[in-house]
């Protein structure tokens, strides 16, 4: 069963952070390194890119 996750939600600053430090850590499980790379691409980004259509 699927979750639907409405347009507007995004990983927050704290939790990005976490999962940017776990994908560098060398130590850092292949399970836990693919659900923070899931966080991540969720993250809003730095800078407004404007996606083009």
């Amino acid at each position: 069963m699927a979750i639907k996750k409405s347009a507007n939600e995004s990983t927050s600053k704290n939790v990005a952070s976490i999962a940017s430090k776990l994908l560098k850590g060398p130590k850092t499980p292949t399970k836990v390194k693919s659900v923070a790379a899931s966080a991540l691409t969720q993250a809003q980004n730095k800078k407004n890119v404007k996606v083009k259509k």
